[in-house]
């Protein structure tokens, strides 16, 4: 699962020319959750073009070791109201079930929550398919490049806080200061999914 992770632009990547990813895992740490052993992993990416590092990426990415003693029934998704904010920015998305299973293959995910809703709720215990994390960044990112177009983001730094489920409504809510935005996705049961702080050049 993905809990977070950094992105630091230091020149654009260029269309038609030849990337190398270089990557590294820049740190491992076992803890004890609710459901077993947990390990979590920092995995570091740099992006190349012409022998210059580009952009630099750190995914915080956290692994289970399988069941834990309890099995967990899951709650209904209920009908909630719309998110609400007053940002000066914001963008909506209802994540269907096409959607997760086209984003799953794009990112080469195999992870059953997200397209397999009888493995989802009987197996895994979520009341519905699971939005991939890396999905809610993009649409804060999307958020960004729709009401900033110009401007060159230099960092992103995001945290994945709760999980948001197939068919609720999502809002990516946003209101830049100066130089940078903070970002964060609701939804009519969570005040926060995800948060994002954007920098630009």
């Amino acid at each position: 699962m993905f809990a977070g992770g950094r992105c630091t632009v230091s020149e654009p990547l260029h269309l038609g020319e030849k990337a190398e990813r270089v990557s590294s895992v820049q740190s491992v740490e076992v803890k004890h959750g609710r459901t077993g052993e947990l390990l979590f992993v920092t995995q570091r990416n740099e992006f190349q073009q012409g022998g210059r590092t580009c952009l630099v990426e750190e995914q915080d990415i956290v692994y289970r070791s399988g069941r834990g003693p309890t099995r967990s029934t899951p709650a209904a998704l209920e009908a909630l109201a719309e998110p609400q904010a007053d940002d000066a920015w914001q963008l909506s998305l209802q994540p269907d079930p096409p959607l997760l299973f086209r984003f799953s293959a794009l990112t080469s995910n195999a992870h059953r929550i997200h397209y397999d809703l009888p493995y989802a709720r009987d197996e895994e215990g979520y009341p519905g398919l699971v939005v991939h994390g890396p999905l809610l960044v993009l649409l804060m990112m999307d958020l960004v490049h729709r009401n900033a177009p110009a401007r060159q983001v230099r960092s992103v730094s995001y945290r994945l806080r709760s999980p948001a489920f197939a068919g609720e409504r999502l809002l990516a809510a946003g209101t830049p200061v100066g130089g940078r935005t903070e970002l964060r996705i609701a939804s009519g049961r969570e005040a926060q999914h995800a948060t994002a702080e954007v920098t630009f050049a």
